[in-house]
């Protein structure tokens, strides 16, 4: 019997030709680093469930901030720990708050980095929690209207400051709109947004909670945060931001979500990037640190296939060590 005409493999046979008709290219500009930065000075925590990660004070982020422009990585993306936590989040809009300290000292050392700052606050409040919690009989609810005014203080305070992109990450009913409309009065027209818009309720979060220390005190994030079983409500929540204005839309976290990715990449003419979050990296690592896992291949084969199934850019804790593997190809 004649063999079929096409074989298929013929365009597999050298490394040439898988680079010729390669589909999908990964580049360190595709990549953004999370950075978690606190108060203090010459600071360098280590943080155990990430490892290779750490808590900074602002000193020393503007090193690695300053080290990570030789990797042409595309930015990065900053999470606070401020010196004191209470019921309003105070710290979160606060002029001199541990963030707004950062955006600007990156900002004057190194004028050209891309800042994204997280905007949430969970990291600010005493309880954990993404925003003002009312009691409610013997139980609790997190008050919607009132986050937004809050969300609406900070994303004005690190404009302020100085950051490139503001990203709100607390998926409150009509956070954009909050967002860009305090921005535009305060004449920050021009700052983007890059919208948390499909976040779910995810179990891949620990290893960041420890880092930013912001365990929820007491329930859970259930009545805010996406349920992983959801589909079509991922969509309706990126057509709401959207229309609200957001520039750029996220879904977080990413393996577990490629399904939404490429549907929200496929709907929506914005861009899209998926945040490969900490529980991610920390498998990967761990694996690899057992010897299970090859961690080069399995780390770009993961971020290979989030570009594939739609991110125009990833956050991903791997940032710098792909940056640095790509580079020598």
């Amino acid at each position: 019997m004649a063999f079929p005409a096409q074989r298929l493999r013929r365009l597999r046979a050298s490394g040439a030709l898988r680079s010729l008709v390669r589909e999908t290219e990964l580049s360190p500009k595709d990549l953004v680093l999370p950075l978690f930065v606190r108060s203090g000075r010459n600071l360098r925590n280590p943080i155990a469930s990430l490892p290779g990660h750490f808590q900074y004070s602002v000193d020393r982020l503007v090193a690695e901030v300053r080290d990570l422009r030789s990797l042409q990585i595309a930015g990065v993306i900053l999470f606070g720990i401020p010196a004191r936590k209470d019921s309003k989040a105070s710290g979160a809009y606060a002029r001199n708050g541990i963030i707004q300290q950062a955006v600007r000292a990156l900002k004057e050392a190194a004028p050209e980095a891309l800042v994204i700052t997280d905007l949430c606050f969970c990291e600010y409040t005493d309880h954990g929690h993404c925003g003002f919690i009312r009691t409610r009989g013997e139980g609790w609810v997190l008050d919607n209207d009132v986050t937004l005014e809050w969300m609406a203080k900070t994303a004005v305070s690190q404009a302020e400051a100085g950051a490139d992109l503001v990203a709100p990450s607390g998926m409150m009913d009509g956070q954009v709109r909050a967002i860009r409309q305090a921005l535009d009065r305060s004449g920050f027209a021009m700052t983007p947004i890059l919208s948390y818009a499909a976040k779910y309720a995810s179990a891949f979060y620990g290893p960041f909670r420890e880092a930013a220390e912001s365990p929820p005190q007491f329930g859970d994030r259930l009545s805010y945060q996406m349920d992983p079983a959801n589909f079509r409500e991922a969509l309706r929540e990126v057509e709401q931001d959207v229309e609200e204005g957001a520039d750029m839309i996220l879904v977080k976290p990413a393996l577990p979500y490629l399904d939404v990715l490429r549907a929200v990449r496929e709907r929506f003419p914005v861009p899209v990037g998926a945040y490969s979050v900490s529980g991610e990296f920390a498998m990967i690592r761990a694996a690899a640190q057992k010897g299970w896992l090859d961690e080069k291949k399995a780390v770009l084969e993961a971020l290979v296939s989030i570009k594939r199934a739609g991110a125009d850019f990833i956050l991903t804790y791997f940032a710098k060590e792909a940056a640095q593997w790509l580079r020598e190809g």
